[in-house]
Formats: C-alpha cells, sequence, structure tokens
C-alpha cells in the first residue's frame, strides 16, 4: 500500500531551502575564486575566506537570539551577506599587500600601517550599509516582516564582517603573509604563474589607461555632468515603465481546480464534471501530474452540491523542466481543456506565493455595495464589471469567487398575528430549525463510546414547500397553532451564503494577469473598470492583492529614509555636509543598472526587487567611499585636489573591482537558480547583479568627477 498526500506544502519548503543552500556554497566558491585571481595568492585568499564561516556563525547567533528561523527569507540574506561580508576583509588584505609590495616592510609593520589608512573606510562603509538596511526592520504589515528577515540578517552579518576586518583580519594579515622585497609582488609561483604574470600586466596597463581617462574627464566635466543627468533621466523612465507586484509566482509543485456548476446542480453532475478534470489531469497530463484529490460539495468559492474543487500535486521538479510541464504551463492547458466543459465553470490556477494571503495567485478584488443600494443592484454592477473584464486583453481566469443566488423558498411571519395566538418568534424559530434543520439534544454512552442525539423531522415531512403547513406550534395556552395561521411563503432569490468585506455587502472577484502582463497591471486595469460602474459601488483590494498596494505605497518612503539615514552617518563621519554629496550621487548609477536588468528578464518590482536595490544603493556608496577616503586623506596631507584624486583612483581601483566582482559572481547562483524557489532567487539576484555591474563600471569614473565638483562648489574648511 502506498500513501499520497495530493496537497502537501512541505515539499516545496524543503526542496527550496536546499536549493538556496545550494546556491550558498556556490557563492562561496565564486567569491574564493575570484579573490584567488585577484591576491594571485593562496594565503591572502585564505584570509579573507575565514572570515566566512566566521561571521556566518555569529549571524545564525544574532537570528538565533531575535527568534528567527532557517528559512528562505534568511538564507536569501545569507546569500547576499556573502559577498558583503568577504569585502571588508578583502580590502584589508590588499591594502596591506600593497604596502608591502611597494614599501618592502614586514607583515606586521604593513598591518599596522595599512590599518591605519583605511579603518576609517571600513567603518564609512559598516555604517553606509548598516544605514541602508536597518530602516527596513521598521516597517509593519506582512511586507515589513519579509523586510525584518533581510535586515537583521545583512546587518548583523556587516557588523560582524567590520568586527572581523579590525580584530581578525589584521591578525590573520600579520603572521600568515610571507615578507617579500620591495618592488616584488606576494603572488605564487608555480603552475599558474604564467596566467598571473600576464593578467598583472593587462591590469597594469588597463590601471594607467583608467587613470589617464580619468584625468581627461576632470578637465570636461559639465559634459559628464550632462551624462549623468541623462541617466537619471533614463532611470525614471524605466522606474516608471517597470510593471509592479508583491512577489513572484513561484511553482510549488502544487495546483487548484475549482469547480462551479449551475445553481441547483446535483451531486451526481458535479462528479461528472469531477471525472473529466480527473481524467485530463491524470491522462492527459501525466507527465506533469503525481496524483489528484477531488472533492465533492466544497471548493475555495462555497459549500452545495453543486460546487467541487480538486487538490493537484505535480511531479518533483527536477522531472519537469520544460515549460510545458511546469505549474503555469499545465494550468494553460487545463483551462483551455476545460473551456470546453459546457455543464460548469472550471477553473485551474496555482496557490498564491504567501498561503496565508488567499487562495490563488493573481488578484483579489473585493466589490462593495457602499451606499446601500442591495443586493440585485451589486450583483448587476458585478455582472457589468466581469462584461468589461471579458473583452480586455490584460485580464486572464477572472471569475466570481462565490455561490450564484439560488431559488429560495422564504416563509413570512406575521408577528402581530402570531403574537395574538400566544406565540414568540424563539418558539417559532426553535420548531423551523428543529424540523427542517436538525438540532443537537445531548450525548449517550453506547458501548462504552459517547455518541450524539439530533432530532429532525421524518424526510417525508420535509420533502416539498407544502410541507411546512404540515407543522404546528404550541403556544402558551398548550394549544398547536398551524404554521398556515400566521405565515405566509413565496419563492425568491438570494445569496446561499452572506458576504461582507469590512462591515459591507461584497463579492469576490479573482483573475489573473494575461501572459507578459504584471499583477500591477491587472489591477490597475480592474480600478479603471471599477470607476465606470453605477455610483453606490466601490471596491476593496484584499489578501496579496493588499499587501501589493501596501508595499508599493511603502517603497518611496523606504528609499528616502534610507538614503537620509546614509547621508547623516556619512556628514557625521566625515564632519562634512559636503564631501557626502559626492558619494550619494552614485547612487543612481546603480539603479539603473538594476532596472536595466529586471526590464531584460521581465521581472517586476516587488519586494524582493525592492531589497535588491536597497543592497545596490549600499553598494554603490561603497564603491564611492574607497575613492573619495583617499582622495580625502591625500587632500589632508597637502595634495592638490586632481592629483589626489588621480592617485585615489590607481590605488583604489584594484579593491573596488575585486569586492565588486566578488559580489557580483557571489549572487550569480541567485540568477541562475532553476527549481523550487527560483522565481525569488532570480527577482533578488537579477537587481542587485545588475546595480553592481553599472555600479562598477559607471562609479570608477563618475565618482571622481563627483568629487572634484563638490569640493570646487563646497570650498569650506580644508580638510584635516
Amino acid at each position: 500500500m502506498k500513501a499520497v498526500f495530493p496537497y502537501d506544502t512541505t515539499p516545496f519548503i524543503r526542496v527550496s531551502i536546499g536549493e538556496v543552500v545550494k546556491t550558498l556554497v556556490e557563492a562561496i566558491i565564486l567569491v574564493f575564486l575570484v579573490m584567488y585571481l585577484f591576491l594571485e595568492n593562496f594565503r591572502a585568499t585564505l584570509i579573507p575566506t575565514i572570515a566566512v564561516p566566521v561571521v556566518l556563525l555569529g549571524t545564525f547567533a544574532v537570528l538565533k537570539a531575535f527568534d528567527y528561523s532557517i528559512n528562505t527569507l534568511t538564507m536569501f540574506a545569507m546569500v547576499l551577506a556573502i559577498g558583503l561580508l568577504v569585502d571588508d576583509a578583502i580590502v584589508v588584505v590588499e591594502n596591506v599587500e600593497r604596502i608591502m609590495t611597494e614599501e618592502g616592510l614586514s607583515p606586521k609593520e604593513a598591518t599596522r600601517k595599512s590599518m591605519t589608512q583605511i579603518t576609517g573606510a571600513l567603518i564609512g562603509i559598516a555604517l553606509v550599509l548598516s544605514a541602508v538596511f536597518v530602516p527596513m526592520g521598521f516597517f509593519g504589515g506582512s511586507t515589513g516582516v519579509i523586510y525584518r528577515q533581510f535586515s537583521v540578517t545583512i546587518v548583523s552579518a556587516m557588523l560582524l564582517s567590520v568586527v572581523v576586518a579590525l580584530i581578525l583580519t589584521p591578525a590573520l594579515c600579520a603572521t600568515m603573509l610571507k615578507s617579500v622585497l620591495k618592488g616584488h609582488s606576494i603572488a605564487e609561483g608555480g603552475l599558474f604563474s604564467w596566467f598571473f604574470t600576464w593578467f598583472n600586466r593587462f591590469f597594469n596597463r588597463s590601471t594607467n589607461a583608467y587613470q589617464s581617462m580619468v584625468g581627461r574627464m576632470l578637465g570636461k566635466t559639465k559634459r559628464y555632468l550632462f551624462i549623468y543627468v541623462l541617466i537619471i533621466a533614463g532611470m525614471g523612465y524605466l522606474f516608471l515603465r517597470l510593471p509592479t507586484s508583491f512577489l513572484p509566482d513561484e511553482d510549488q509543485g502544487i495546483l487548484f481546480s475549482l469547480v462551479q456548476l449551475p445553481a441547483g446542480a446535483t451531486q451526481g453532475r458535479t462528479l461528472e464534471v469531477l471525472k473529466q478534470v480527473e481524467h485530463h489531469f491524470l491522462e492527459e497530463q501525466k507527465d506533469a501530474v503525481n496524483s489528484l484529490f477531488t472533492v465533492v460539495g466544497f471548493s475555495f468559492a462555497g459549500r452545495g452540491q453543486n460546487m467541487g474543487i480538486a487538490f493537484v500535486q505535480l511531479k518533483d521538479w527536477s522531472l519537469r523542466n520544460q515549460p510545458d510541464v511546469k505549474v503555469w504551463g499545465v494550468a494553460r492547458k487545463a483551462m483551455m481543456r476545460f473551456s470546453q466543459i459546457r455543464d460548469a465553470m472550471v477553473f485551474a490556477f496555482p496557490p498564491p506565493a504567501v498561503m496565508e494571503l488567499g487562495n490563488a495567485t493573481g488578484f483579489d478584488f473585493q466589490l462593495q455595495d457602499r451606499g446601500g443600494i442591495g443586493h440585485e443592484k451589486l450583483m448587476e454592477a458585478r455582472n457589468q464589471l466581469l462584461g468589461m473584464v471579458s473583452k480586455n486583453p490584460v485580464l486572464m481566469a477572472v471569475r466570481p469567487n462565490g455561490q450564484e443566488d439560488t431559488p429560495q423558498y422564504k416563509i413570512n411571519i406575521d408577528i402581530e398575528r402570531a403574537g395574538a395566538l400566544g406565540l414568540s418568534m424563539a418558539d417559532i424559530n426553535d420548531t423551523l430549525s428543529m424540523s427542517w434543520g436538525g438540532t443537537y439534544v445531548n450525548d449517550f454512552i453506547d458501548k462504552g463510546r459517547v455518541k450524539k442525539v439530533y432530532m429532525q423531522a421524518n424526510a417525508s415531512y420535509r420533502m416539498l414547500p407544502e410541507d411546512i403547513h404540515k407543522w404546528h406550534v404550541r403556544n402558551k395556552s398548550g394549544d398547536m397553532v398551524p404554521f398556515l395561521a400566521f405565515s405566509t411563503a413565496e419563492w425568491t432569490y438570494g445569496s446561499p451564503r452572506l458576504e461582507r468585506y469590512n462591515g459591507l455587502a461584497s463579492r469576490e472577484i479573482l483573475g489573473q494577469p494575461a501572459p507578459g502582463k504584471s499583477s500591477g497591471d491587472a489591477m490597475n486595469e480592474m480600478e479603471k473598470m471599477a470607476a465606470q460602474l453605477p455610483p453606490g459601488i466601490g471596491f476593496e483590494w484584499t489578501g496579496l492583492s493588499y499587501q501589493e498596494k501596501m508595499s508599493g505605497s511603502q517603497a518611496p518612503s523606504l528609499y528616502a529614509i534610507s538614503l537620509l539615514v546614509v547621508f547623516l552617518s556619512l556628514a557625521a563621519l566625515y564632519e562634512s555636509w559636503a564631501i557626502p554629496f559626492s558619494v550619494m550621487l552614485v547612487v543612481p548609477l546603480g539603479i539603473i543598472g538594476a532596472l536595466i536588468a529586471a526590464s531584460i528578464r521581465g521581472l517586476s518590482n516587488d519586494v524582493y526587487f525592492q531589497v535588491g536595490l536597497l543592497t545596490t544603493i549600499g553598494l554603490s556608496a561603497k564603491n564611492a567611499i574607497l575613492i573619495v577616503e583617499f582622495a580625502k586623506e591625500k587632500m589632508a596631507h597637502g595634495g592638490e585636489l586632481i592629483e589626489s584624486t588621480l592617485e585615489a583612483v590607481r590605488l583604489r581601483l584594484r579593491p573596488i573591482l575585486m569586492t565588486s566582482f566578488a559580489f557580483i559572481l557571489g549572487v550569480l547562483p541567485l540568477v541562475r537558480a532553476k527549481g523550487a524557489g527560483s522565481a525569488s532567487q532570480n527577482a533578488i539576484g537579477t537587481g542587485v547583479m545588475g546595480g553592481m555591474l553599472s555600479a562598477t563600471i559607471l562609479a570608477i569614473f563618475f565618482v571622481p568627477v563627483f568629487f572634484v565638483v563638490v569640493r570646487r562648489i563646497f570650498k569650506g574648511k580644508p580638510i584635516e
């Protein structure tokens, strides 16, 4: 005998966590290779690598203190932190290696001198990256829960990495590195010596060419500031055009199929439709479907003989690599097949990204009667809206999530006549509920088991509408009064259940965006069409759609607060209002890369993209700090503005490229992820990778321009 669980969410969680762990290992390996490429020495590469397990263990301890679990969100943050936490150690090791090569000092003396040069930069980087992510932890709602997971994980990893870079890394440099003669590199010989020789020669030529190009740019700053303005304009254009959503839709290996027949349909008819659904999934799509479980009389839309639902479990993700066997391909083929069923409305759809916020992916729309216009007018407005939706190419699979009006037999009680006959409404209601609906009486013991006793009229006395006349109610005098004496009855139509949202009569409508469109596009179209409905009709968003609206409204304030805190942190660090401007101006250079990457891959502006955007902001500022800090130090020792800036870009090019490409390759596994949870990994990795590429390529040229222009405009007191 084999047990099958047609509805089980744990495989998705287990497999997605496993995929993120694999991504984490791949990120560590790629970061190690990048460091070895630039440092060219195994001992030097090992020093930043040692920081990884130390910081990760410390971060897990912080998560435990905050009572957080190991989940996909904290693991995503860990993958992002891999590239961040080695940055500080890389900066220390690279600067120690440079001083040993240029000045011939011993590892201990070189480390001591190096720390006097870069301690300020390390603290500045930690402040900036912490300032970017700390405001996230104070937002509310479901979005705030997601933000806090990232905030606590990344901020704790960043602070621990700075502590390690200031304490452990210098000690490792002083003990593990070997002394070299002045003018000689710490690069190892052996198998890769020819490659490192070629790489250093190529990199030195590139550095000289880069320094010359920056020198020419500093002589024509107005031209490049105009280009910068164009970049900002392009950033704004792309930001407005980027579709919005709350979270990316995931292939969770589960599919729902909702069945609804006309009101009054029997259980037998519903079973026949469910058999067609079962045949389609188990026979026509057997390559993708593992098992199926159907229920008659229940669905997410309500209960009744005309309602049914099917829980479909798909095969393992490793067996479903082609698009047509992924959850969206299976649902699309099922919808095409089910559209041919004339006896029922049948919909197939994946679950939402967050199971507790609705039952289906797409949007969740509540049409409300705000003017008290009545049930019939509300239903007319709903049907009018559905008619407009059917002609809209942006929407698909739009359906009412509720039961249609059904024939109802209404009994009208003449309260005055009933009172004159000595009857109370409580007695009348008790008789109706007992005879037609059944009433619990008590329990009794039968063969050692407790059984319940229910009282209800015999079936022959409650089969026809006229049977109500067979019933009598005992009045206060003990006489039996027939229902015919104080009531009348009539047939009418009405909703089989009361539907309310925020205290108002409502009808729920679910739907999905058409292929190539986002949930934000679909929600905008629904709002436009709802505005054309008669007066007295309003709407609300609920479930994931409500959270999407909330996250969209919170994002601008999140960006603004993060940028403000970063600016104030830099102002306090440099004791200047001018220098932080040259750092903050680099932010759009990273954002435009994230927007371009997301647009090329067809991704949306969702919560994960917003987290990636904040990461890009912090890392863009980090690269600028490395240049600005050294240029400021050179000027403090009497150097001229242009000379100090050119010397800073020459000295800092290697660590900037090394840390940036270490981070870029660290998130590459997120960008390339496939299988369970891959949509979320792609969403966060693509934006960060695109943003870091543009921030690195553009910032190394524009940051010197910003620093020179800002220093010329805000001359102020001399740098000390």
